[in-house]
This record gives C-alpha cells, structure tokens and sequence, in this order.
C-alpha cells in the first residue's frame, strides 16, 4: 500500500492512501481488463445483448408526453430509452395521429384501441413512443383536470407540441405549471415558435423547405435536378434529439438551482443548423450555397458513383435489382487521387488536377466523376468496391434496409436485432441500439408500443389512487 508523507516535516509521519484512491487496477479483473487487447476490451465493457441487467442513467425521472408524430415524441423517446418513466397522454379512442400513418397505406399491427379492433396503428409510428406508458385524456373536459395537475405535480417535466398558446389557453402551460411544481421543465416543439409567423404548423417538409435545407439538397439545374426533399423525416428526428440535449441540461440546471425552466423549439429554426457553411457564405461574400447532388463542395474525390450493372440482376424487387449499383468512393488526398486514375487507367487525370484546390473546383468535378462512371458502366457495384479497396482506397457500397440488416458489423454491435414485443409480437429493433454504446448505463428497449389507454388502470388508479368506478365512468363517457 502506498503511503504518503505528513505535514509535520521532521516528525516524519506518514498516512496510507486507501487502496480505491491509488492510481491503476483496483482488482483482479480490473487488471486483466488492461491487458486486453482494445477491440476485446469494448465487447467485454459494452457486454451487446446484456443491457437489461445494467443500471439505468435517468431512473427517478418521470416525464410527461403530449406529443403527436415523430418530432417531440422523439425527444422523449430519448428520455424514455435511458430509464426515465414517461407517460405517454393520447385524445381518447384516436390516439396519436402517427398512429394513422404507414407507408402507402399498407403496413398495420394490431390493435389500436379495444373499440376499434379493425383498426390498426400504421408502422410508421414505431420507434418514436418506445418503452412508454399511454393513457388517454381530453384535455377539454374539467373532469379530468385535477388528474392532469395531480400528475404534474408528481412528474419532472412535460412536452407538447399543441399550436403556440394552445396549453396556455387551457391553462396548461409553464407559467401556470410553475405555481403548481416550481422544479418543473415545460417544453414546446412546434414549427416557428414566436415571432411573424407564430401559427405556423410543424411538419418535416417544412422544416427541410423553410430552413433552406432542401435548396441544397438533390443535384443542380445543369444536371437535371432541383430541390430535394430527403426521404426520411430527417428533420423530426434531428429535432427531437436536440431537444433532448436541452432537457438534460435543464435537469443539470435545475439540480443546481432547484428550479424548473421553460423550453421553446422552433423545428424549423433547428433545420437551418443542418446548413453548415450557407449562411457564413452568404453572409460574407454574398454567395447562395448551390446544390451540388452526390458529390461534394469542398473535397474531390469525396462522392457516389453509378454502376452500370446491379448487384442482383435476376431479383424481382426493383428496389433491389435496379437501385443496388451506387458506390461510395473517397480518394481526395493526393496520393489517393493519383492511385484512383491509375486503377481507372487515366493517369492523365492525376497530371491534369495533381493539387486539391484544382480538382475540387466545379469545372474538373464533372470530368472526373464523369470518367468514373464511364470506368465502372461495365462493372457491378461490388466489382467497383473490391477493385477500390483492393486498391488501398476506401469505398462502400450504398446499402438498403435489406444489406444493413444483414450486416454482420451492425449484427455483432447489437444495432440490428430481434426482439419479442409484449404487444406486437416479434420486431426487428434498430432505433434503440443505434444511439451509441455505454458501458456502465446503456440504452434498452423493453417495447415499442402499446394500444391507446393501455395504462390507464396503472396510471390513473395505481398511481393516482382514483377508483376504479371513476375510471370506468370516464371511459364510458369518452373522457378517457
């Protein structure tokens, strides 16, 4: 044990330094774990498949959820994947409106509510309630209103997405919820917050429209293209996560101060920092940012390529026999560029643009990736991949949702796996384990969704203590 010596000087006296404040292994185990070799070290500490048995960083924290769609439920969802208790409120019977929503009107798991056993929740709901308990409230009948402020009182923080002074009207917003719990955190997310155009609604496409994100998105005139809106509802997920971040550091705040703050999300103004360099641009030399599709504005090589031939020839799905021929090739620093033309036999190329600042101007990208494309029109997208990375350069096919989930690299990190759902049945989960990996308080999904009001017994009278005669009036009148 080490020991360390006293203040007296010539006295001499020395004090042992308890074992747990030394520096280096504490145990046994704790001493092989450092000689592990780097890559075995993070399967043993991450432990993929095991999460369950691992503490959670946000138990104690209860949090309330009056959102509709994927932006604010998202942001909660966060809350609720590392241990937070949320209740999720729906309009009773309805539901969340995303309950509604699947893709061309296909795709249903049932129930959505015991009235409607023919109805079922669209699977474009999935991944944004996770591991949440749903009730059901209509904010507008007073009978419910001493149940609503009961829960406030009990819960950390509510979020809603109701148009700007809708709660407020109802009496439901911070500034009444203060006086109830002053350690409360109230957020909004809608689509403009305050300002000129307040009573503007919320929706993905108008966040990527309004912001200026799809004006930079998609390839340029010259090229045939125009603006794009991503696929995805990339903006409500981007703005949810954010919102995340500021309720954390709300809690941080309010484990300082003791108090409650409000929080004020404009979707689309958060679209506008997915802009990157645009407004600086503008702003100094009075360029509008241009759409420049697949490739890229500030590095050359740095883009996706077309193959003229697919990697499933002979598969019926035309999302898998025509769309699997794109490549991801990156070979921008000089030496890299130089072996590119090399592989594509045009060495001319390297003697044309040998210096960064040559090639990545407009004029030379589109004879360069022009001869790339030229080069792999006889290839398939897996030929091109192995020949570039054969090559020592690096190069991914574009994958689609069947390629990633049967990637073993995804498979073996625990982002892609089965779960059985104690409502749904069996569901291949990527949204959880897809956020990063903690050691000692990892994220875990226990399910995705239940059915409208499905706690409402747990909540109202478990929780609450209201009998359960009353629940059963509430129902039978709707108001739940």
């Amino acid at each position: 044990m080490l020991i360390k010596q006293g203040k007296k000087g010539l006295d001499k006296k020395f004090e042992r330094i308890p074992l747990e404040d030394q520096p280096g292994p504490k145990s046994q185990e704790e001493m092989d774990e450092m000689k592990m070799p780097y890559e075995e070290y993070c399967r043993k500490v991450f432990d993929v498949g095991n999460e369950f048995i691992k503490p959670t960083a946000l138990k104690g924290i209860r949090w309330l959820s009056t959102t509709m769609y994927i932006f604010t439920p998202h942001s909660v969802t966060n809350l609720a994947e590392l241990g937070a208790e949320v209740i999720k409120v729906e309009m009773p019977r309805m539901g969340d409106p995303m309950r509604h929503c699947a893709p061309f009107n296909e795709t249903y798991v049932y129930p959505l509510h015991d009235t409607r056993p023919m109805t079922g929740t669209g699977v474009a709901c999935f991944n944004a309630n996770v591991n949440e308990y749903y009730i059901s409230m209509d904010y507008h009948r007073e009978e419910i209103k001493e149940a609503f402020y009961t829960l406030v009182k009990m819960s950390d923080g509510l979020t809603q997405c109701y148009r700007p002074g809708t709660f407020d009207r109802w009496k439901q917003s911070y500034r009444y919820l203060q006086e109830i719990n002053p350690r409360f955190i109230s957020v909004w997310g809608g689509g403009f917050g305050y300002g000129p155009k307040i009573w503007g609604g919320s929706y993905d496409i108008l966040g990527q429209a309004h912001a200026g994100l799809a004006s930079i998105t998609g390839f340029h005139e010259d090229f045939g293209g125009h603006p794009t809106k991503s696929t995805n509802w990339n903006i409500d997920w981007y703005s949810g996560t954010q919102i995340t971040v500021a309720i954390l550091a709300a809690l941080l705040w309010r484990r300082k101060t003791g108090l409650g703050t409000k929080i004020e999300f404009s979707q689309v103004q958060a679209a506008t920092r997915c802009l990157e360099y645009a407004a600086p641009l503008y702003g100094r030399f009075g360029i509008v940012r241009q759409r420049w599709g697949n490739w890229d504005t500030q590095l050359c090589v740095h883009g996706i390529i077309i193959c003229g031939k697919s990697d499933y020839p002979d598969e019926k799905n035309p999302q898998l026999r025509d769309e699997a021929r794109y490549v991801m090739v990156s070979a921008f620093n000089d030496p890299d560029f130089k072996e590119l033309c090399n592989v594509i036999k045009r060495p001319d190329l390297y003697t044309k643009y040998q210096k960064h600042k040559d090639r990545v101007e407009a004029e030379a990208q589109v004879e360069i990736y022009h001869e790339l494309e030229k080069w792999a029109a006889d290839k398939s997208r897996s030929e091109v991949t192995k020949i570039l990375k054969d090559a020592g350069l690096l190069a991914m096919p574009v994958y689609n949702d069947k390629e990633v989930y049967e990637s073993p690299h995804f498979r073996e990190r625990g982002t892609i796996r089965w779960q059985a759902d104690p409502w749904y049945g069996d569901a291949v989960v990527h949204s959880t384990y897809s956020c990063g990996l903690m050691s000692k308080t990892p994220r875990r999904k226990f399910w995705d969704l239940r059915a409208v009001g499905a706690d409402n017994v747990k909540i109202y009278h478990e929780l609450l203590g209201i009998p359960l005669s009353t629940i059963k009036e509430w129902y039978e009148k709707t108001i739940i």
